[in-house]
């Protein structure tokens, strides 16, 4: 299998933008500047090779579009700036980011798509291995590769954690592929505004040399990817509600109730999938078998959404595979989006990290003796009590105490779900289709790490990126309860 080291640099250089900022500087919030000690994002698309260019042309262009977009995004041209009283800023100082071109033609679609476990040359893709955050104060914010495959193309970012979320990464990537692909206008105008309560007089206190990473970066680990059919998610969801499911079944309609709760709880999903979600709507009231009277909410009303459903599986199995005392306090953290939480709300579109993680636990014996829905449901309690009261509590403590994101995996019985199925990660076509498939680099990856993506098909599917321990791994992959609903 090629590795990382079968990877040459052709060529390297800044890309600035095509227009001079006129930017104020930002400040960072509670939301980020506990990322200063998080590596950068490391995320990107496999693509085939252009069918009409030539690599040189498509470095050109890219390289053009690339210039295009950041003046849409001017902090990730900027520069961290510490001012005198200890309060981070980015510096919309337009100095630019880094442009990679690679090559590593050994490596084909193939050696990326079909081995069962994600292989090491993936980490070669991107720039800015191991880099922390807190580094943007004298390194780019944001750094693209290019990298030529034998029969492909993958295009690769990896980008300042403290500056942006998953939203704000995802709304910057299917920018720049709309710029690539000839839109002159863009769809989704990045919102800088910064009066929100995030924004603190809180000073985090950083140490010489600037913070490090919570984790063991070296520790052995494996990873996979774990995909799950519509079909499979819907069982599952099933299972843990406690209805009989059948193909013909009004789980359909479940479903369509679980999409229309997250469309008016999260306008950035309504931005993406207005078009869809009127389709299945019409398609829906036409046949529905629900009254006319019952709303949304109390339609959902104690029931278990899929996703969480789909997170209670996962924190059985790696329980189970860990093989821990059973008195021993286990935690499952979820990193949800509170843009929709705040009141008033903050733009769907908001450009930074407005990010909080909720940590649920439960004994080792509590999360294997008792059933998934009892899982399923400390889950959903906490996601659900997270509301603007409990985002401004979240942000209070912080301010109360300062500090970077503890992030990994410390005691051996936790794990952290990030990233999102909702994220349109394959809506990024630059000129010649979508993504064969997403990856992620080494950035941010530990015993326990977890990412959750959509599945390349959509219509709810769903694939799992999961890092463990080698032998956890292997214990999850005989683990009949979870393998159950794997597709691949």
């Amino acid at each position: 299998m090629p590795s990382a080291t079968s990877l040459t640099i052709v060529s390297k250089c800044t890309v600035f933008p095509d227009q001079k900022s006129t930017l104020q500087d930002l400040k960072l919030s509670v939301s980020d500047l506990p990322m200063l000690s998080c590596h950068y994002i490391q995320k990107g698309g496999l693509f085939t090779s252009p069918p009409t260019l030539s690599i040189d042309s498509l470095i050109s262009h890219l390289k053009q579009s690339l210039s295009q977009t950041l003046s849409h995004f001017p902090p990730l041209a900027g520069r961290f700036n510490t001012d005198s009283n200890g309060h981070i800023y980015i510096t919309c100082n337009d100095a630019g980011v880094d442009f990679i071109h690679a090559t590593a033609t050994n490596i084909s679609i193939q050696d990326i798509l079909y081995p069962l476990h994600v292989p090491d040359c993936i980490r070669g893709f991107f720039a800015f291995e191991s880099t922390v955050s807190y580094q943007g104060h004298y390194k780019p914010i944001l750094a693209v590769q290019v990298t030529e495959l034998a029969d492909g193309v993958f295009i690769g970012c990896s980008m300042n954690h403290s500056v942006t979320d998953g939203t704000s990464f995802w709304n910057f990537f299917n920018t720049f592929a709309e710029v690539s692909r000839g839109i002159k206008k863009i769809s989704r105008k990045p919102d800088f505004s910064r009066n929100s309560i995030l924004i603190s007089e809180a000073v985090l206190k950083v140490p010489q040399g600037g913070p490090r990473v919570t984790f063991n970066e070296n520790e052995p680990l494996s990873e996979r990817i774990f995909s799950f059919s519509r079909e499979a998610i819907l069982k599952l969801k099933s299972k843990v509600n406690n209805k009989k499911w059948s193909q013909n079944s009004d789980n359909a309609n479940v479903d369509v109730v679980e999409l229309m709760g997250k469309q008016s709880n999260d306008t950035l999903f309504q931005i993406h999938n207005s078009g869809k979600m009127t389709t299945i709507l019409e398609s829906w009231f036409k046949n529905a078998v629900f009254k006319p009277q019952e709303t949304v909410s109390n339609l959902q009303a104690g029931e278990i959404s899929s996703f969480q459903s789909l997170c209670a599986l996962l924190w059985r199995a790696v329980t189970r595979a860990r093989k821990l005392n059973p008195s021993k306090t286990t935690t499952f953290r979820m990193a949800v989006n509170c843009r929709h939480r705040l009141n008033p709300k903050l733009d769907p579109l908001y450009f930074g990290n407005a990010i909080q993680s909720i940590p649920t636990y439960a004994s080792a014996e509590d999360v294997l003796s008792r059933d998934l829905r009892w899982c399923a449901e400390q889950l959903n309690k906490n996601v659900a009590a997270h509301n603007d009261g409990t985002v401004r509590r979240f942000a209070q403590d912080w301010e109360s105490n300062p500090r970077c994101f503890p992030l990994g995996n410390l005691d051996g019985a936790s794990m952290t779900m990030g990233s999102s199925p909702r994220f349109p990660m394959y809506d990024n076509d630059f000129g010649w289709g979508r993504p064969l498939a997403v990856r992620s680099g080494k950035a941010n990856k530990f015993d326990g790490k977890i990412s959750a993506f959509p599945g390349r098909e959509g219509n709810g599917t769903v694939d799992l990126e999961v890092v463990l321990a080698p032998e956890t791994m292997a214990g999850i992959e005989s683990d009949h309860e979870f393998m159950q609903f794997v597709s691949s």
